[in-house]
């Protein structure tokens, strides 16, 4: 027998549990966790340790699915590494946004003869090297390539066309106005183009325009199609060529199609053509996922016809719809809406309100029209009603909070700041802690010294009042949402994306005033959130709940922060810097502040974001300090995008680009 005591036994034990070879875990384990490391690591470096992970790491359930997208640091010799090791293997190949490999790299993807799917989104190709590239792959089902200037859709072989023609899905980024390969796909039934096409002027000063550049005898074949989708940047000609696409469409609506959606900035005037396709899909067509300009909405009686079976999707994004249109048309019209998954309700200061007549955007909605929507669609997993004012009746009916609080399932939600607000109203002759009695006893005409509220030392104090807001029992019945976004009303981006730069003339909303640093202080308690987005919160002062955010959210991954508090000066600016230094997982951050000082502070608190990969600072009469910067990007290795709009000299910002290419 051992004569030694019962600890030592137990400290022998707790030693030896502390020593435990990783691959000691059983094959299923290891194939599992091997599945969240990158291929390129996983191929290059984790399958050189030792024999066995160099037998897992060449298992086909890892090697069929290969995605580059966002790996940066993957060189040109790197891939073509990995496609000789494993491009009989792979399935499902994925190089968007590789735009830094080279033509001999990616013609190397004719290699994998097993494709099924292929994504080249942003990847440069001629027409004859994709020709010579698809004519290898005779198992490809899902293409996604660039339409470039200058591309020939003459120059594609004939075993080119024969295996577009068995592609089902197609995704198209169009820079030149063209149908691309589309009319070679016989058997579309997923069509998804974004139109990124840009005005060129001719030496006789005159614009192409997309009727010139597409040949009306290339029409695409929709026989089949199930789902389109269009995408449109800012400019007419996109919308030229979208016309072009739709007017096939008009004339043979396909009777299968079940999703049919498109994304414009700003107006679409409809057309002939398009008013056709809308009443040939009201009558032969019933969706599952629906969006439209909201022009094409507001002007016709679309609504009153269209046909909805077992929706997932459906966006009125800034359209002029009531809620009794809504109730009625959409879900008490004999349609089951408990598929519905997604409603988008943005920019739609009516949606929650009986009808659009004798009210002002300001008014109180009716709970009874947002609870009708919610029984009606339980399984809601992602809502947004921003862009608008929601405000909760003082006297009657229940809170936005209350009755959200019924969506058991919600994974992201967009909702305005003033709907998250108590039902006290500030008026404009009241501060916060401050009555007005208090003030008209200063006498007329003297100015008023407001003091900031006090808040706990800690963001962590038990002191706050948690139970007293709404809003904090509302996020406590939601421990997986993911994705967030409080914005303002009236607010509009100074930079805003795929839209027109506007000046916002409307101040905030008086009941944003009423949601503060307690509000924000309670979305601490997202432990899975991943994408926080804060707009236009006049009442933020110190900032306290950010800090809290940074410790208690590890999972975030996206924040933007836009005009916090006052805009004449930043006052969070220390707890900034501190939840900065929790955030380890931040990959993009976004700043808007009018007054913002991009100083040393702050990029060292930022540096301690080692995943960081996009950093974007929108401040008109901001500064940033040159040698801050250096140094944050030479620290940080993950960093692919820096944009700093400020309001600092042109040559001030072309010393600092130098000093960055140098490094």
């Amino acid at each position: 027998m051992s004569s030694c005591s019962p600890e030592e036994h137990n400290e022998e034990d707790t030693e030896q549990t502390c020593h435990i070879n990783p691959t000691d875990f059983s094959d299923e384990i290891l194939l599992h966790i091997l599945s969240f490391v990158p291929s390129t690591d996983r191929i290059l470096n984790v399958k050189r340790t030792c024999r066995k992970l160099a037998s897992l790491c060449l298992d086909k359930s890892l090697t069929q699915q290969v995605t580059l997208h966002k790996q940066y640091q993957a060189s040109d010799a790197h891939v073509k590494q990995i496609l000789r090791e494993v491009g009989r293997e792979i399935c499902e190949l994925d190089m968007s946004g590789c735009y830094w490999m080279s033509s001999p790299t990616v013609d190397m993807v004719s290699r994998c003869k097993k494709l099924v799917r292929l994504d080249l989104s942003g990847c440069s190709l001629t027409s004859l090297r994709l020709s010579k590239m698809l004519s290898n792959l005779q198992h490809l089902r899902s293409l996604a390539v660039d339409v470039q200037v200058g591309f020939d859709a003459a120059q594609l072989s004939s075993e080119c066309k024969a295996v577009l023609s068995r592609v089902q899905e197609l995704k198209q980024t169009l820079f030149t106005p063209s149908y691309g390969v589309v009319p070679c796909c016989t058997s579309l039934e997923k069509l998804l183009l974004y139109f990124e096409v840009l005005n060129r002027t001719t030496r006789e000063g005159t614009v192409l325009s997309g009727q010139l550049m597409v040949g009306e005898s290339n029409v695409p074949h929709y026989q089949n199609l199930r789902l389109f989708y269009a995408r449109l940047a800012p400019d007419t000609i996109n919308q030229e060529v979208l016309r072009l696409y739709l007017a096939v469409l008009s004339d043979r609506t396909p009777e299968n199609l079940r999703a049919f959606l498109i994304s414009v900035p700003g107006a679409l005037a409809e057309s002939g053509a398009t008013k056709n396709l809308l009443d040939s899909m009201a009558r032969n067509v019933s969706l599952e996922a629906f969006q439209l300009p909201k022009s094409w909405l507001n002007s016709s009686s679309l609504l009153q016809h269209m046909k909805f079976s077992h929706p997932s999707y459906i966006s009125f994004s800034r359209c002029n719809i009531s809620g009794g249109q809504l109730t009625q048309r959409i879900i008490n019209g004999g349609r089951d809406c408990r598929s519905l998954v997604s409603l988008n309700l943005s920019g739609c200061p009516h949606c929650l309100s009986p009808d659009l007549l004798f009210r002002k955007p300001e008014d109180d909605i009716d709970s009874s029209i947002l609870e009708t929507i919610i029984t009606a669609c339980p399984n809601l997993a992602h809502l947004n009603l921003s862009s608008a004012h929601h405000h909760s009746s003082e006297s009657s009916g229940k809170h936005v909070c209350e009755i959200l609080a019924q969506l058991h399932y919600l994974r992201s939600l967009a909702v305005p700041v003033c709907a998250i607000a108590s039902t006290t109203i500030i008026t404009d002759k009241t501060v916060p802690g401050q009555s007005a009695t208090s003030i008209t006893n200063l006498g007329f005409g003297k100015k008023v010294r407001v003091g900031l509220q006090i808040y706990p030392k800690s963001p962590l104090d038990s002191d706050v009042p948690k139970c007293s807001s709404v809003f904090w029992n509302f996020l406590k019945e939601f421990q997986f949402l993911e994705h967030l976004e409080l914005i303002g009303s009236n607010f509009l981006s100074g930079m805003p994306r795929n839209e027109p730069a506007i000046c916002n003339p409307h101040p905030c909303c008086k009941r944003s005033q009423n949601v503060g640093d307690s509000e924000v202080l309670a979305i601490g308690q997202l432990c899975s959130l991943k994408s926080l987005t804060l707009a236009q919160l006049p009442a933020i002062h110190k900032g306290s709940g950010l800090v809290s955010i940074g410790v208690k959210c590890q999972q975030l991954r996206s924040l933007s922060l836009a005009n916090l508090g006052t805009t004449g000066a930043v006052q969070y600016t220390t707890s900034l810097y501190e939840m900065l230094r929790h955030c380890r997982q931040l990959r993009d951050l976004r700043l808007e502040q009018p007054y913002f000082s991009a100083n040393g502070q702050f990029f060292q608190a930022l540096s301690h974001c080692s995943s960081i990969q996009r950093l974007c600072i929108v401040s008109r009469n901001g500064t940033f300090q040159a040698d801050a910067v250096v140094s944050f990007v030479s620290t940080c290795p993950e960093l692919i995008m820096c944009h700093l709009f400020t309001g600092e000299t042109l040559a001030a910002c072309k010393n600092l680009q130098q000093r960055i290419t140098r490094r």
